[in-house]
């Protein structure tokens, strides 16, 4: 099942999303570790991975797996992008069994770096739940600042949460963070 590597980084690669990913991206987005800090409040089936899939296509944005020794392990993706601007919002998710191992930094440094680099991205940026610590360990990790603060902009799990912005301008993404 592996695919063709789109892009390597030191621990992980990148590939495009293929149908027979379905079942894991509706595995790992379902997980109740994970869909809270997405948003992603509805469950997606099989069918509703692979109609999602089959519409990546007909899109800008830049949806790639992440793998781990040839074995899926998340998704990210570049999306927004607003080429006026210079602009795209950073967003990843993994399966609870590879976080804490590097993986979503190692692909997020990657992913950026190709948007910079071969998009001519100005600025990239993210949004997070406040109280998802570890997502904001992984994006100050690769350079990404707090610009603001969305205060009680979104509702999960029963209650208003602030939404952090983090911000990162391809001037200050530089060659140590390869």
């Amino acid at each position: 099942m592996p695919g063709h590597t789109f892009l390597r980084g030191d621990d992980i690669t990148l590939r495009p999303i293929e149908a027979d990913d379905a079942e894991f991206l509706a595995e790992t987005i379902n997980h109740p570790d994970v869909w809270p800090a997405l948003g992603a409040y509805d469950p997606l089936n099989d069918q509703q991975e692979r109609e999602w899939i089959e519409s990546l296509g007909d899109s800008d944005d830049i949806h790639l797996l992440i793998c781990a020794d040839d074995e899926p392990v998340g998704t990210i993706g570049l999306n927004e992008m607003f080429d006026v601007w210079g602009t795209a919002e950073l967003g990843y998710y993994l399966h609870p069994d590879a976080q804490g191992n590097g993986y979503a930094s190692d692909a997020a440094r990657r992913l950026v770096r190709y948007g910079f680099e071969d998009h001519r991205l100005a600025k990239v940026y993210a949004n997070v739940y406040e109280g998802n610590d570890a997502s904001q360990a992984v994006l100050e990790s690769v350079g990404f600042e707090r610009e603001g603060v969305f205060r009680d902009h979104a509702f999960v799990r029963g209650e208003r949460v602030d939404v952090y912005r983090y911000g990162l301008l391809a001037e200050e993404f530089g060659a140590d963070a390869e």
